[in-house]
């Protein structure tokens, strides 16, 4: 093999394959990044068995091959070589020589023979969706899965299509994000669960552009996303996801308007009285036309009043600060509506469409 390509796509395609490279794996071939010029197209693969991507890049193909390299090594050399066109060859003892100017690097592959190709995917089903949107639905949801590995739906996000909406939720057992957003066409409902680690890939590997589409398929054991030059391929997260609806509720005793900034960046100043690993409430009082909030930790404690529209019950109600941060800087509308029934149960954050609500436990407190 011997392909010439520029420094700047060949890196680019190199950071955006190594995101599905494991960390840890007993299988050495996984550990590579397979670099394939066949057809008159340069692809670079990468695959974990649970997330794959393959991505293409512009370049010159001399002599038709394949290689699998060590993605640690061959993406630190790529980063570190000078800005020009770079060459590599292969020799028919997977020898490869990478070459930029005067830099020279010889280093050892594998047979692309023994790498582990993507799954084949029959691709009918599917939706379309701007890079925009997904990006921005990603960003506003992944914060609430859950990491613990013994409940493996509460890891993944429910992509929901019903004609031509999406419906995105994610829950850890403390909150709850949904997000609703508008498709360009209609489409049959589907349901699947997708892992957030490959949500969260994506988002970094899209441009975010409002004119340029993402192409999701669906299949009963995968998902592929095809955007630009690149295909994200996924094992989806089998079982029956939480039966949210019935978690949610449009009763209230208490109907909270605010200036979410204000809001916001009260909760952030108090979170600086809270040490690493420190597990503090927020208590919000609420009475008449003020939201007072306080603090009390080991390092000191704060008190703050906010103007607030009040519907309802006067109310004393516990967060846990951060989960009401990340909810708050998701939210992009200048005020917020918070809907709350009493101490003990869950509050709404919610627009009057619902394209998007946040539910958030509340905690036990004590107050002096």
């Amino acid at each position: 093999m011997n392909i010439v390509c520029s420094k700047a796509n060949l890196l680019n395609g190199v950071q955006i394959v190594s995101k599905a490279v494991p960390n840890k794996t007993t299988m050495s071939i996984l550990e590579c990044i397979l670099v394939e010029a066949i057809g008159g197209v340069i692809k670079l693969t990468a695959n974990d068995m649970e997330m794959g991507i393959e991505t293409k890049i512009n370049g010159k193909i001399n002599e038709e091959g394949k290689i699998a390299l060590d993605a640690k090594l061959f993406s630190e050399i790529v980063r570190k070589l000078p800005e020009n066109d770079v060459t590599l060859s292969v020799d028919s003892n997977f020898r490869t020589i990478i070459t930029c100017e005067k830099s020279i690097f010889t280093i050892i592959g594998k047979s692309g023979e023994d790498f582990s190709y993507l799954p084949d995917i029959e691709r009918i089903d599917s939706i379309l969706i701007s890079q925009f949107t997904l990006k921005e639905t990603i960003r506003q949801t992944i914060f609430s899965i859950s990491d613990n590995e013994n409940n493996k739906l509460m890891t993944g996000e429910l992509f929901e299509v019903t004609g031509d909406k999406l419906k995105v939720c994610s829950l850890d057992g403390h909150r709850i994000s949904i997000r609703r957003v508008d498709l360009k066409n209609n489409y049959p409902n589907r349901k699947v669960v997708i892992p957030g680690r490959t949500l969260n890939e994506i988002s970094k590997i899209l441009s975010g552009e409002t004119d340029r589409d993402v192409t999701v398929f669906f299949t009963g054991k995968h998902i592929v996303f095809e955007f630009d030059n690149t295909m994200v391929v996924s094992r989806l997260i089998e079982g029956e996801y939480f039966r949210i609806d019935q978690m949610l509720s449009s009763d209230f005793e208490t109907k909270v308007t605010i200036n979410k900034k204000i809001f916001l960046d009260c909760i952030d100043r108090a979170t600086l009285l809270i040490k690493e690993n420190e597990k503090k409430p927020i208590i919000i009082n609420i009475n008449d036309e003020k939201m007072e909030l306080k603090m009390s930790s080991t390092v000191g404690s704060m008190n703050e009043e906010i103007d607030i529209s009040k519907q309802g019950k006067d109310l004393m109600i516990g967060f846990n600060p951060k989960f009401l941060i990340d909810a708050l800087k998701v939210i992009d509308d200048e005020t917020i509506d918070i809907y709350m029934v009493n101490p003990k149960a869950p509050c709404f954050i919610r627009d009057s469409e619902e394209n998007y609500i946040y539910l958030v436990l509340p905690v036990n407190f004590t107050t002096v």
